[in-house]
């Protein structure tokens, strides 16, 4: 019997690097639906859709296309994270994850402070994954 513990105390084993950055992602996906969806009640964002701007301005298919691979590579991280090999799945979460912190303070100036929350948070996350997924220990050599 153990005496390192105290009773009642529950036992948390540690949770693989994989499903740390896989969580993380789905975080961060949640950040920038909510982040968005919450824009949408912006006074003037809805008429300025409905008169065909976009996030980018004038909306085309060109500019659509553009955001939503950009919206869908956070999701598909979370994803691909736990299905790559892990040294790409360690050099794709270190690379997009900077990518997309530096493509959010872009975005920041100016914005409304419930932007500006979502995208400290929203760069938190993304510096958190490059953090963990660069410290990711190697295997152990046999």
């Amino acid at each position: 019997m153990s005496t390192n513990t105290a009773p009642g105390l529950r036992r948390d084993p540690p949770l693989p690097m994989r499903l740390k950055l896989s969580a993380l992602w789905a975080s961060l996906t949640f950040c920038y639906l909510y982040g968005d969806y919450f824009g949408l009640y912006k006074p003037g964002t809805l008429g300025r859709m409905l008169d065909g701007g976009g996030p980018m301005g004038p909306t085309s298919q060109g500019s659509l296309l553009f955001v939503a691979l950009l919206l869908v590579v956070p999701g598909l991280m979370v994803f691909l994270t736990l299905m790559l090999p892990a040294r790409a799945t360690r050099w794709s979460n270190i690379a997009l994850a900077l990518f997309y912190a530096v493509f959010v303070a872009i975005t920041m100036p100016g914005a409304w402070w419930f932007y500006l929350a979502y995208s400290g948070i929203e760069i938190a996350l993304c510096l958190l994954i490059a953090r963990l997924a660069w410290v990711w220990p190697r295997a152990a050599s046999i």
